[in-house]
């Protein structure tokens, strides 16, 4: 893969616009193959409620997941569950799913493809949802920081770097900056970064576009974006605030990546079209969702752990609903805070 100079900075809560922080680092992908029912649901409302909007950009381009042979019979568990709640995921083998896209089969035990599952326009949505908002009458501070948080009787009080407010609810939506924020109110919010790079390849003559494709196995990811392919492999170690593209961590991703797709071989990498930004990861890798145990008044959407995008307008229902004391209309008990006192029984789910 030949190279081509590089770009950008992620900035944190209070950059200047809706969408400039983790959100509009996506990747953007939604899918509804999870191994859970919560995660399933979530999925399934949201893509729903993205496909009823022309801003969202929602594309149905479809995920292939390729699972390892030690994977298969686990996966194919979720499968049914998958198809008990609706989702119309496929069966296919290695063969089969070439028609998808051309790659080595060697440890592959078998593929699922659901053509629902797809991506969509994290920019688009979200200005779409902060139009509708402000319509309401709500009101955006933003290039504002948070300084301070404290409970004052029925009240929270934010000193801020425009002043203060005030409100009986607060909740916390700070993505990978949410552990930070929950500990200026004195609380342990189980949140921290993990660094994310995205490369991008110049314009490639390919027989089809590509969904998102992820080999479970070696953890590598593309799909087709216009005429490129995006692509990456999450490292593990790369946790914390460490900001800009680790270049160093293309070689490993395309090493991994060439073994599974040689065709790949033939590309360009455009460095000014790749980017990195940063997962809200949590110690199971799921999200963090309703009220605060023994806190009044606060209440958490965070740790999503690579699944915030797919699961926000779901979520935000869910939310919703809780805030005003009713009871959110999907089952959130495994998300909720409480399972981190658990010594057994959290909920596991694919990792995409």
């Amino acid at each position: 893969m030949a190279a081509c100079a590089a770009r950008s900075e992620c900035p944190g809560p209070g950059a200047g616009s809706p969408a400039s922080g983790s959100t509009g680092k996506s990747a953007a992908g939604v899918r509804a193959q999870f191994a859970t029912e919560t995660n399933i649901r979530l999925s399934q409302a949201s893509i729903e409620e993205y496909a009823s909007m022309p801003e969202s950009g929602y594309s149905r381009g479809g995920y292939l997941l390729m699972v390892p042979e030690a994977q298969w019979t686990t996966h194919l568990d979720s499968v049914t569950l998958q198809h008990r709640l609706g989702v119309c995921t496929e069966v296919l083998t290695p063969a089969e799913a070439q028609d998808h896209v051309v790659f080595e089969p060697a440890g592959v035990g078998g593929c699922t493809y659901c053509p629902t599952d797809g991506s969509v326009d994290a920019h688009g949505l979200t200005m779409s949802y902060v139009t509708q908002a402000r319509e309401e009458g709500a009101r955006f501070v933003l290039d504002t920081a948070v300084q301070r948080i404290r409970r004052e009787g029925e009240v929270w009080q934010l000193t801020t770097s425009q002043g203060n407010v005030e409100a009986p609810l607060l909740l916390n939506a700070s993505g990978a900056w949410a552990g930070e924020v929950g500990a200026m109110a004195g609380l342990h919010i189980p949140v921290h970064p993990a660094r994310r790079m995205v490369f991008t390849t110049g314009p490639l003559k390919l027989p089809r576009r590509l969904p998102m494709v992820f080999d479970l196995g070696s953890g590598v990811w593309l799909r087709s974006e216009g005429e490129r392919l995006i692509l990456g492999r999450a490292d593990v170690s790369d946790t914390g605030w460490r900001e800009g593209m680790n270049w160093s961590w293309l070689e490993p991703t395309l090493d991994m990546a060439m073994r599974r797709f040689p065709w790949l071989e033939s590309a360009s990498l455009d460095r000014r079209a790749s980017w990195w930004g940063y997962y809200e990861v949590t110690p199971d890798g799921q999200a963090i969702i309703g009220r605060m145990p023994g806190v009044d008044g606060w209440l958490n959407a965070c740790g999503f752990s690579g699944h915030g995008v797919m699961h926000a307008a779901a979520v935000a229902r869910v939310v919703a609903q809780e805030a005003v004391g009713e009871t959110p209309f999907i089952d959130i008990a495994p998300l909720r805070y409480e399972r981190f006192a658990q010594t057994r029984g959290r909920m596991t789910d694919i990792q995409v």
